[in-house]
Formats: C-alpha cells, sequence, structure tokens
C-alpha cells in the first residue's frame, strides 16, 4: 500500500512551518523599517536642529564679513565651527565656509579655504535659494554626505553651514545588520520550534493514518489512541473516527455472521428437503419397477409418501415463516389476553397427551398489545418442544405473569434438560440436540417472533434438571423490529 510522504513539501508539518516562518519574516522586516526609519527621521532632526540654531545666531547678529572682522569674533566661530588640521581631515564633520553670490568660496584672515570649503561651495550653487528654505538639504561633499543650511549677511555674503551625516548613515547600517542577524537566529528558532511542536500536535494524525492503513489491511479491531496531551479539535476527531471505526467493524461482523448463516441455513434446509424427496423418489422407484404388488405394500408406501409429503410441507411452512420474520413483517397489534392464550395450549396438550401432568399458573387477565397469531405461534412451539422432546410422564408448567411493566410467559418440563454447548444454540436454525426428532425450527421461530415484538427469549436448564423457556414481551411494544 502507497504511504504518505510525512515530510514532502506538500505536507501540512511544512506548510504550517513555512505560514510561521514567513509571518515572523514579515513582520521582522516591517518592525525593522519602521524602528530604522524612526531612528533616521530623529537623528537627522538632532542635526538639523543644531544647523538651523548656528543658523539662525549668525542671522540675527546683523553682521558683515568685515564687522566680523574687525570685532575679533570670527575666531570664536572658527573655535566652534571651523575644522582643526584641515589636512588630516578633508572631510570633516562639520564644515563652516563663507562664499559670494555666485557661491565661491573667500578667503578669510588670508587663509584660502580648504578642500573641504571649497567641495562645500562647489555642493551649493545657489546660496540664496539655500538660505531662503527653512530646512536644511542633504549634499554630497567628496563623496560624503551632509546637511547643509545657509544665511545671508548684510553686505551680501553667504555663510554656508554644514554637518556631516556618514556617522549616522553608519549607525543606522549596523542597526540594520544587527536587526537582520538576530531577525535571522529568531527565524531559525522559530522554524525548529514550529517543526517540533507541529511534530507533536500531528502526532495524533499520523495515529488516524497509520490505524486507517492497518485498517484496510484487516486489522478491524485497530483504533485510534489517545495522545497525552490532546487538543479539543483532534479529540473530537479521534471519538468520531473510532465511533465509525467501531460501526463499520459491527457491520462487517455483522455482514459476516448473516453470510455464515445464510450458508449454514441453505445447506441445512437442503438436507431437510433431501430426506423426504429421497424417500418419496425411493417409494416411487419401487412403484415404477412393479415390486409394490400387494394392496398392504401399496397402503404403506402410500401412507409413507403421505408422511414425507407433510413432512416436508410443515418444513416449508417454517422456512416462509422465519423468511418472513427475517423481512422484519409488520405486525397486527392489538390487545391480547396472554393467560387465555395460555390456558388454552395447555388444554390442548392435554388433549393431545392425556397423560401428562400440566399444571398452570394463569388466574386473570394479563393484556398486551401484540399478534394474537404469533404469541399463539410462540406457545404452540414450545409446547411442541416439549411433546416431541420429552416422555408422556415428564410434567410440564405454564404460566404467566406482569412484572415491572413486562409481560413474562415461561414453559418449564422436567425432562432430562441440556449440556452448555447444545444450550447455547437452542435457537440456532436447524439444530436439534441429540439429533432428535423435529425440523430444528421451532424456537428459533419462537426467537424470531418475540424479537419482532421487542421482547427477549431466553433459556434455563442443565443435565438432568429439565428445560425452562421464558419469554419476556413488552406490554406495549414501541415498534417491530
Amino acid at each position: 500500500m502507497r504511504r504518505i510522504h510525512r515530510h514532502g513539501i506538500h505536507s501540512l508539518r511544512a506548510k504550517l512551518t513555512t505560514a510561521n516562518v514567513g509571518l515572523l519574516a514579515l513582520g521582522i522586516v516591517v518592525a525593522t523599517a519602521v524602528s530604522l526609519m524612526g531612528m533616521r527621521h530623529y537623528l537627522l532632526d538632532q542635526v538639523d536642529a543644531e544647523l538651523t540654531k548656528m543658523r539662525d545666531s549668525l542671522g540675527s547678529s546683523q553682521l558683515t564679513l568685515r564687522q566680523i572682522d574687525s570685532l575679533s569674533v570670527l575666531s570664536v566661530v572658527s573655535d566652534r565651527l571651523m575644522p582643526q588640521n584641515t589636512d588630516s581631515r578633508p572631510t570633516p564633520d562639520s564644515i563652516f565656509t563663507a562664499v559670494d553670490g555666485r557661491g565661491t568660496a573667500l578667503t578669510i584672515f588670508d587663509v584660502r579655504p580648504t578642500d573641504a570649503q571649497r567641495g562645500l561651495a562647489d555642493a551649493v550653487p545657489d546660496p540664496l535659494a539655500l538660505s531662503a528654505d527653512a530646512d536644511p538639504h542633504d549634499v554630497t561633499v567628496h563623496g560624503d554626505t551632509y546637511r547643509a543650511t545657509a544665511t545671508r549677511l548684510t553686505d551680501g555674503t553667504y555663510i554656508l553651514l554644514a554637518t556631516s551625516t556618514e556617522g549616522l548613515h553608519k549607525g543606522i547600517a549596523k542597526a540594520l545588520k544587527l536587526d537582520l542577524a538576530v531577525g535571522t537566529l529568531l527565524l531559525a528558532l522559530l522554524a525548529c520550534l514550529t517543526l517540533f511542536s507541529v511534530r507533536r500536535r500531528m502526532r495524533p494524525l499520523e495515529d488516524m493514518v497509520e490505524t486507517s492503513s492497518a485498517i484496510a489491511e484487516g486489522d478491524l479491531t485497530r483504533r485510534v489512541p489517545s495522545s497525552h496531551h490532546p487538543t479539543q479539535e483532534v479529540e473530537q476527531l479521534r471519538l468520531a473516527l473510532n465511533s465509525m471505526l467501531h460501526q463499520v467493524e459491527t457491520a462487517y461482523r455483522t455482514r459476516e455472521h448473516s453470510a455464515a448463516q445464510l450458508r449454514r441455513f441453505v445447506a441445512d434446509a437442503s438436507h431437510e428437503l433431501r430426506t423426504p424427496l429421497s424417500a418419496i423418489r425411493g417409494y416411487l422407484q419401487l412403484y415404477d419397477q412393479g415390486m409394490l404388488v400387494e394392496p398392504e405394500d401399496r397402503r404403506r408406501a402410500w401412507d409413507r409418501m403421505n408422511g414425507e409429503v407433510d413432512r416436508m410441507g410443515r418444513l416449508v411452512d417454517e422456512l416462509l415463516t422465519l423468511a418472513r420474520l427475517d423481512q422484519r413483517p409488520e405486525l397486527r397489534l392489538r390487545g391480547v389476553d396472554v393467560s387465555r392464550l395460555v390456558r388454552d395450549s395447555a388444554q390442548d396438550l392435554r388433549a393431545q397427551q392425556p397423560d401428562r401432568p400440566v399444571t398452570v399458573a394463569a388466574d386473570g387477565a394479563v393484556l398486551v398489545r401484540a399478534d394474537e397469531s404469533g404469541l399463539r405461534q410462540v406457545l404452540g412451539n414450545l409446547v411442541a418442544n416439549v411433546r416431541t422432546h420429552t416422555s408422556a410422564e415428564v410434567p410440564v408448567r405454564l404460566g404467566v405473569e406482569r412484572v415491572d411493566g413486562v409481560v413474562r410467559l415461561s414453559v418449564e418440563d422436567e425432562g432430562p434438560g441440556l449440556g452448555p454447548e447444545d444450550a447455547a444454540r437452542v435457537f440456532d436454525r436447524f439444530f436439534r440436540a441429540g439429533g432428535g426428532a423435529g425440523s430444528g425450527l421451532g424456537l428459533a421461530i419462537v426467537q424470531g417472533v418475540v424479537q419482532a415484538h421487542g421482547g427477549e427469549v431466553s433459556v434455563r436448564t442443565a443435565p438432568g434438571e429439565g428445560l425452562a423457556v421464558t419469554v419476556t414481551l413488552p406490554t406495549r411494544p414501541k415498534a417491530c423490529v
């Protein structure tokens, strides 16, 4: 039988793991993007605030470049804003330079502009537009990124201020690498935990697959075992599947039993019918060969054939009765006095066997809703069973009583009784204890009629202690089953 590949890409375990890892990866990417963007925005706001503050302080002083020189305040500005040792720092963190209206860097104190100052001047082609804008702009100086702003002095000179953002971008890049590393570790950890958890949660489903495979291979007794920590949905599925498997097994066993019973019934019926047919055929052959010459021989053969025909007719009638009972016919229910039926059966038995002691315990009326013809057949078969299998001097007791809402009908004899093995098969069709007389269908018909009324029939017997058959009938059967 083809097995399911448990670890394939299309398995439920792989799909659940992929979905969980994918959702976490999406969450990590979104969280990282939002956090880095927020951090960049915050740091740029800090840089812009510092640049704006310096620009406003220079713009509000209403100084010219010459006044700055004459007042010797340029040294203060240089100490705070201009980079020191410019030869060793071609791209300083902060750049301060003065430019004219065309954007050309100016010489201050006979000190020529540094490469960084000239680079800033080249990066800002329109100082007027930059000074008019309230927010700093991004510029590139010798390949490095800066935030730059400008202010215009009273003599028309423009002061350019720039702060490097390289450290900011490098910090963001390191944070991104750290987030990616931590996110990758979390994804790997989640994948392992998901695989372990899904494997444990999917174990009941794997047990169901194994159980179904075992049942398909013929083991109908297998059931899905309960897990140690079942979930509600999986436990409900397990219980439903086990219930279905129980019904399937019961139906299969019932079908097998019915099929075996049918085969045995057909074989027994064929055997029972073969005996009278063989006897009739034998007498006909004797008559055809002219061997029945004497009138007495002919009369004896005629009586013998009539007896076999009667026997075969009774057998056929009993088979038809059993076949009708197997089809669950609709009973003609009405109020029946069981005590009256018991007294009638006892009277019939006394008429057939006057020497047999018969005791009847059926005083008063005991009414049930039943099929009268069916109950008469039950009593007739029980009495006939006693008459056939016991001698005429064996006492018999017939009784009926109402107990706890049911009616109990009993027929007891003091005959030889039955052993345990025979008692277990007493209701089987064509069963005859010790190969005795009769067709072996009487008690089978009794059981069929009683079950059709929704009742039960049981026997109590032991070797040497007689046989007692008890029929229990509901006073108002719910349905004919």
